[in-house]
């Protein structure tokens, strides 16, 4: 695949607001410069990985956020806008659509902020698997999933009906997506807990390993 866009859905990381599951034991202060460290490694593998148009949809207000300078860099290197839609499923969709919008022709790898664990290398071969299939699912250990893949990135109107963030939520949209043709990429451990960010951190090195690591201290 020789262009691809990597859209991440990304939430401010405002205390009280992001990674609130942290707490306790993190405080929200500390929970938010976990969030911030998560989403700029994120971001660093996106801006490193061959063949991304790299494209972030945004919730929440980037002011009041934990590292809101280097993010805000970060984020100059991105085409960002607004998340919209009510529902979490609805708001994916349309960020979808309107990453199709801005990067016309392009498939989509659509990826969040909660697997600060990935490497240039994993998200271009997952977005190469859209070469032999119509969709491509990387499962998470909770039951949900961590990336979803669309040659046709319009197809993502099916999320608004998906139940997001349950124990069945991949099965649930891998039904959603019947029809497509579906490759299964990696399976990653998602941050939601501080058992999740002390064993992926534990696997790691970056903003997130430090942050994580140096609250667990």
């Amino acid at each position: 695949m020789t262009a691809f866009a990597l859209l991440v859905v990304a939430k401010s990381p405002v205390p009280g607001f992001a990674k609130t599951r942290l707490c306790p034991p993190a405080t929200p202060e500390q929970a938010a410069a976990i969030a911030a460290a998560s989403l700029l490694d994120t971001l660093d593998a996106v801006l490193a990985t061959p063949g991304a148009v790299p494209v972030v949809a945004f919730t929440g207000a980037l002011d009041q956020a934990a590292n809101r300078t280097e993010i805000t860099a970060a984020l100059q290197h991105t085409t960002a806008f607004p998340q919209r839609g009510d529902g979490f499923g609805e708001r994916l969709a349309n960020a979808h659509a309107d990453t199709a919008a801005r990067c016309p022709g392009l498939p989509v790898l659509q990826i969040g902020m909660d697997t600060p664990q990935v490497t240039p290398d994993l998200l271009a071969a997952t977005a190469a698997r859209l070469d032999e299939r119509e969709a491509v699912l990387g499962p998470a250990d909770d039951g949900g999933w961590w990336a979803l893949g669309l040659r046709d990135p319009l197809q993502a109107a099916v999320l608004v009906d998906v139940p997001m963030s349950r124990p069945d939520t991949g099965a649930l949209t891998r039904k959603a997506l019947d029809g497509l043709t579906i490759g299964i990429t990696s399976r990653l451990s998602d941050v939601d807990t501080m058992a999740d960010a002390i064993a992926v951190a534990s696997r790691t090195n970056g903003r997130f390993a430090a942050a994580v690591l140096g609250q667990a201290a």
